[in-house]
């Protein structure tokens, strides 16, 4: 038996434990802060909340990333716009200031899903990670550049299922090029259904105005375009509810990147307030980059059908060559597949309906050449994807072909009427 002076003394000697290991946990606790709500961190202070995440948060967005060195660049055109008349120089700066906003909107997007669920993140992906192929399009439109528009889609499209599938191919192929390497990607059947769907969209218009077989001329095509338009959103969206429902994405964490222990390194509204702040950047950048197309042509001698199916989408599209490179080959994978998905069944339809509303005689009555273009783009892209293998001669063949569609493009084909704009 125990005596009473005994248990008394074991007593307090509990509790004197108990202190010691509450004082542990809690300085454990507030080194590795954890952002997301729990009963742990509910009682914080908002100052201590601020202290901790603001920080890391402005580190994350602005300075994690090497590409964030070409930020100034955005600033800067637009002062040269303002001090000058080179839109040359304007149109350079501005198209290398947007180069790391996608993947900035990308962080902000993962930094979201920790909260929002990965299905819901999937569809903001969707969103946000090509906003730049949505609002350049649309100031293009305004501004009446329906040939603009249509050339920056075919180029947006050509550059991601040629240009940036075959670098990472040819990447991941010559860093291994023991055995062919296979990945996983479930929905690229699905994919290239809408791809070809896409495609027939596109067909219909062009082959009525170009055969002279419409019954109203010059109005056939455009009632054609806007009726697929339709039809595509529809179907747009029944893909995004087929993606939430059947075919729900993990955590989106990128290969190579490190996470400390899986948690979110923002607050959610510092998560919305980034992807607000970014998205506004984008269409501020946006303006001042389709404003110059026209000087850019003439002070740098080019061709306006060089500078739109060219050298925009290639700078629209800088982030994923560059994760290409990085040997990052399911993000890039995403970027491909996702984002030609989204450009021509959302994009594209979105802005014939967008021009009927404005008063604009967007349609999608391409030429037969940009037709056979994107045809032959669309079957090589989806053919060097459909057996789950690759390696670093499917990746040269897709940049070979990349190379002969836009010299075609850039070098032989006429050019187009183009009005002129000013901010």
């Amino acid at each position: 038996m125990i005596s009473m002076e005994e248990r008394i003394y074991l007593e307090n000697e509990g509790i004197s434990a108990s202190r010691c290991n509450r004082t542990e946990v809690h300085a454990f606790e507030f080194e590795t802060f954890d952002l997301r709500p729990n009963e742990n961190n509910a009682s914080s202070s908002i100052f201590k909340r601020i202290w901790i995440s603001l920080p890391r948060s402005i580190y994350v967005v602005l300075f994690k990333s090497r590409v964030n060195m070409l930020l100034p660049f955005g600033p800067i055109a637009i002062l040269v716009h303002h001090l000058s008349e080179k839109q040359g120089w304007v149109y350079f700066l501005s198209s290398v200031g947007l180069v790391p906003l996608p993947e900035l909107l990308g962080v902000g997007v993962e930094q979201l899903a920790y909260y929002t669920g990965p299905s819901v993140g999937g569809l903001l992906d969707a969103m946000f990670c090509n906003i730049t192929e949505l609002i350049i399009p649309i100031y293009a439109l305004k501004y009446g550049m329906v040939r603009v528009v249509q050339h920056f889609l075919l180029g947006s499209t050509l550059s991601k299922l040629l240009l940036v599938l075959g670098s990472a191919f040819f990447t991941r192929g010559t860093l291994d090029n023991r055995r062919a390497q296979v990945f996983t990607e479930k929905t690229i059947l699905v994919n290239t259904g809408m791809w070809l769907m896409a495609f027939m969209a596109i067909m219909f218009p062009t082959l009525l105005h170009s055969t002279n077989t419409e019954a109203y001329f010059g109005k056939s095509e455009l009632s054609l375009s806007r009726f697929n338009s339709f039809i595509m959103l529809v179907t747009y969206m029944s893909y995004l509810f087929y993606q939430l429902k059947f075919h729900q994405k993990q955590n989106p964490i990128d290969e190579g990147v490190s996470h400390e222990e899986n948690t979110p390194q923002m607050t959610h509204l510092e998560a919305i307030g980034c992807l607000f702040i970014l998205t506004v950047w984008v269409s501020i950048l946006s303006r001042y980059l389709v404003n110059a197309i026209e000087g850019a042509s003439n002070s740098m001698k080019v061709s306006k059908a060089f500078i739109t199916v060219i050298l925009l989408p290639l700078a629209e599209n800088a982030c994923a060559i560059n994760f290409a490179i990085r040997n990052m080959l399911d993000k890039t994978l995403g970027v491909v597949v996702v984002s030609s998905t989204h450009i021509l069944m959302f994009v594209l339809p979105l802005c014939v309906l967008l021009g009927w509303i404005m008063g604009k005689p967007m349609d999608m009555n391409f030429e037969l050449f940009e037709i056979a273009v994107l045809f032959i783009t669309v079957v090589m892209g989806a053919f060097m994807m459909q057996d789950g293998t690759l390696n670093y001669f499917k990746g040269l063949i897709l940049i070979f072909c990349y190379i002969i569609a836009v010299s075609l493009l850039a070098i032989v084909y006429k050019e187009y009427p183009f009005s002129e704009i000013s901010l």
